[in-house]
């Protein structure tokens, strides 16, 4: 009988010797580092991720580097995001040596210089207020960008469009209150009517996300709602969405301009396919509404719907012209930061998840079509149709971006 120290040696000559077991990783797979710099835009509050969706992130595999009091604005503290496995910066340039920039409003100039060649940015990009030396700045740090505003899913829907459409359309009805109330040197009406009394007559302009949920609450006050759109299969969706007989018509019609003369709160919610929003109401139109009639131009941002619109900003949100209130802050759904940047997270955390393991934020671009309308660094984007169009650059000189890299 052989002794027992001899046994492995028999077990390798004849092949059954044990081997170590190989750690198995999926192909393709990469670790995203994740930059989360703290919003220095004005009245900015909301913040991209929530300490749980990092938490998420870390554990499969990502690494996540936030400026200190990045979310404080929306009610998350450093701590929550260390002890979710976030390592915390002390200075945004630190955070700009991330390969992936996650932030809310466009980058600022000094953001620019921070940011080193070839990175990535998603970020909202508000064209109508960019200019074209602000895109040679892009263009010379060769990044890879990402807009909000023209993302989309795979069924053609904008999701973060929409979720900030849902955010708005549901406050929109509260911000108008407070402008017709007496506290605010208003016409000192209530939004909506009760028994004997006639109900505050609101007018919408657009029939999408927005409309949608501010049609509910006005209906759920009891207001006289009238909504208005340029397609009518806009309008029967509205209808459907609703669930109520409500009141609609095109906007190339004379009923508009009456309906507007004697509404006490004028909505606008267009939004127009290039980025850019029609101006429908005439400065005309807007004098010849009621004193203390209430405008609320939620696209302001994409220039407005209104021809009296100009930017205001949480902290002066409101002005006169022509005796008629003005709300035209563009950031509306700042004002409740801890939703909007849960609303946020849910949309990032799931896309940087698959990021991860499709192989990268390029790769997934490529191998996600639905994204390529979004961004605005590579050959056959959308968004670098309309950017070249805007500022009068060559298309190809915008494509150069991605040259160097693909």
């Amino acid at each position: 009988m052989p002794h027992p120290s001899g046994f492995k040696e028999v077990l390798a000559q004849s092949g059954l010797m044990p081997q170590e077991a190989l750690v198995w990783t999926k192909q393709n797979a990469k670790s995203l580092f994740i930059g989360l710099p703290r919003e220095v835009s004005m009245q900015e509050h909301r913040i991209s991720l929530t300490p749980d969706a990092v938490g998420l992130l870390v554990r499969n595999g990502h690494q996540v580097l936030i400026e200190t009091g990045a979310g404080q604005a929306a009610k998350f503290t450093d701590t929550q995001y260390s002890d979710a496995g976030a390592t915390i910066a002390y200075s945004a340039e630190e955070v700009f040596h991330a390969d992936v920039i996650l932030k809310v409003q466009p980058l600022t100039d000094a953001e620019i210089e921070y940011l080193k060649n070839g990175s990535t940015v998603i970020s909202s990009l508000n064209l109508p207020r960019m200019t074209k030396e602000y895109f040679e700045k892009l263009n010379r740090k060769k990044i890879t960008g990402l807009c909000y505003e023209y993302i989309e899913d795979n069924v053609g829907g904008m999701p973060i469009i929409r979720a900030m459409s849902e955010i708005a359309g549901s406050t929109v009805m509260l911000i108008a209150a407070e402008c017709l109330s007496s506290a605010n040197n208003g016409m000192g009406v209530i939004l909506g009517g009760i028994t004997g009394v006639p109900p505050t007559k609101v007018v919408i302009l657009g029939a999408g996300t927005v409309s949608e949920y501010t049609a509910r609450i006005a209906i759920g006050l009891g207001a006289d709602l009238k909504v208005f759109d340029k397609d009518i299969f806009k309008l029967q969706r509205l209808k459907y969405s609703v669930g109520q007989n409500i009141y609609t018509c095109i906007i190339d019609s004379n009923t508009l301009t009456q309906a507007i003369i004697e509404a006490d709160v004028v909505i606008g919610a267009l939004r127009a396919e290039d980025g850019f929003t029609p101006c429908i109401v005439t400065e005309e139109m807007v004098s010849l509404m009621k004193p203390d009639s209430v405008v609320i131009d939620v696209c302001i941002d994409q220039g407005g719907c209104f021809e009296s619109s100009e930017m205001t900003t949480h902290d002066n949100p409101i002005y006169r012209k022509y005796d008629v209130i003005h709300y035209c802050v563009p950031n509306i759904p700042s004002r409740v930061a801890h939703t909007a940047s849960q609303a946020l997270s849910n949309i990032f955390t799931s896309f940087l998840l698959k990021t991860g393991k499709t192989g990268g934020i390029e790769e997934a671009i490529f191998a996600n079509k639905s994204f390529m309308k979004g961004v605005y660094s590579h050959k056959g984007s959308v968004t670098n149709a309309i950017i070249a169009k805007k500022f009068g650059m060559n298309y190809k000189d915008l494509s150069l971006l991605s040259a160097a890299r693909f």
